[in-house]
């Protein structure tokens, strides 16, 4: 096997490239695979919102509504790259993160992007 063609696997093992711009900076997008997307419905947590009540009536960060959105992104982030992955895309351009309501105390997440495949 060439060292090239190690590299690629290494680089395909590490990281999916994600990028909010319209390209990959510094290199040419050979092939457009289409939309990818993933997402997450969280409901709230009645122990946490009573904490996130008390904290609502001093001031300051709600932490635990902090935590609840940084995994709900995550999640949705990695749900998006396993789609690309499905594709057998290099990369995800034109990132793009939404949050709707679903229902009263529950609200969804959404991650999409365009996949792509790049020359080397």
């Amino acid at each position: 096997m060439k060292d090239s063609e190690i590299l690629k696997i290494i680089n395909k093992l590490i990281t999916m490239i994600i990028t909010t711009s319209e390209q990959v900076f510094g290199r040419e997008t050979k092939q457009i695979l289409g939309l990818v997307k993933g997402n997450t419905i969280r409901a709230k947590h009645i122990g946490k919102d009573i904490m996130a009540g008390l904290r609502n009536l001093v001031g300051g960060e709600i932490k635990e509504y902090t935590e609840a959105l940084n995994e709900a992104r995550e999640e949705a982030i990695q749900r998006m790259i396993k789609n690309a992955e499905e594709l057998e895309a290099d990369a995800i351009i034109g990132v793009r993160f939404t949050t709707s309501q679903i229902m009263a105390g529950a609200a969804e997440l959404l991650v999409y992007g365009t996949a792509v495949k790049l020359n080397d």
